[in-house]
C-alpha cells in the first residue's frame, strides 16, 4: 500500500512524496470533507498536463491508474492512497492502463 502526497515544489512542478511510518501526517485526526465520490475511469481516460481541481485524498478501490510527472511516471493500485494538492504549476497526467477500469473514491477537503 502507498500513501503519500502530490504537490507542486518550488520549481513549479508537480512531484511526489511518499510517507513512510516516520514521515507520514497523523491521519487519524478529523480532517472535515466536503465532499465524497466515487467514480469510474476506463482505458480510455488520457488526461493531457492538469492540475489536482481541490484539495483531495484520491483512494484506489480497483483497477488502476498511471500518475504522469516530469521525473517519471506512478502507478496507483487498490488500497493506495494519495492527497492531491498540487493546485498550481505544470500539472500531472492521468491515464488508465489496461482493460480494467479504474474504480475510485475521491474525498475532497474543506478549505
Amino acid at each position: 500500500m502507498v500513501i503519500g502526497r502530490l504537490y507542486t515544489g518550488d520549481d513549479g512542478r508537480s512531484h511526489f512524496e511518499e510517507w513512510d511510518q516516520v514521515s507520514m501526517p497523523v491521519l487519524d485526526e478529523d480532517a472535515p470533507a466536503k465532499a465524497t465520490m466515487f467514480r469510474v475511469s476506463t482505458s480510455e481516460r488520457n488526461d493531457d498536463w492538469h492540475n489536482a481541481p481541490r484539495r483531495q485524498y484520491v483512494v484506489t478501490l480497483s483497477g488502476a491508474v498511471n500518475v504522469g510527472l516530469r521525473d517519471g511516471t506512478l502507478t496507483f493500485g487498490p488500497g493506495d492512497v494519495f492527497l492531491a494538492e498540487d493546485l498550481t504549476g505544470e500539472g500531472h497526467t492521468t491515464t488508465v492502463p489496461g482493460p480494467e477500469p479504474w474504480r475510485y473514491m475521491t474525498v475532497a477537503l474543506a478549505d
